[in-house]
């Protein structure tokens, strides 16, 4: 016997919501409907879904996901190509890190030359710290 989206959604710990979208984006094999053309779930699609939500916890992307399951039900064993978007999503985060830490370098630097401006009772038109950064353009940190 199968469950409605809702049971499954909650059985497997996402939203119902997400379980739609998972489907739709063919993450989901296709399934049984009752008449009324509800989707009936069965123990493999919780798995499915299971698995998706740990893959989402380490970072993988939908696409992603539907790749590796696309590799698992061609009888590919996916844990090779598990790896390659791991250590992808590895080095993504060190270069971030990276950009981060010169990214406070600059600020830490800024602020300080500011109240050494401030201190030598250096004008500002708006704002000193802004106005005296000389370091890197960071925009591609911000949003607007």
């Amino acid at each position: 016997m199968g469950m409605t989206v809702g049971t499954a959604a909650t059985t497997a710990g996402v939203s119902a919501k997400a379980v739609r979208l998972w489907e739709s984006k063919g993450l989901l094999p296709p399934a049984e409907r009752t008449e009324a053309g509800y989707r009936v779930f069965t123990d493999d699609d919780l798995d499915v879904l299971r698995f998706i939500r740990q893959a989402k916890t380490l970072g993988l992307t939908l696409p992603e996901i539907k790749n590796i399951i696309d590799l698992q039900r061609d009888g590919v064993t996916p844990c090779g190509r598990v790896t390659e978007l791991l250590d992808t999503h590895i080095a993504e985060i060190d270069r971030t890190l990276a950009d981060l830490r010169t990214l406070r370098r600059s600020l830490a630097s800024a602020r300080r030359a500011a109240r050494e401006g401030q201190r030598r009772g250096e004008g500002a038109v708006v704002c000193r710290i802004i106005e005296n950064h000389t370091g890197r353009d960071h925009s591609a940190h911000t949003e607007g």
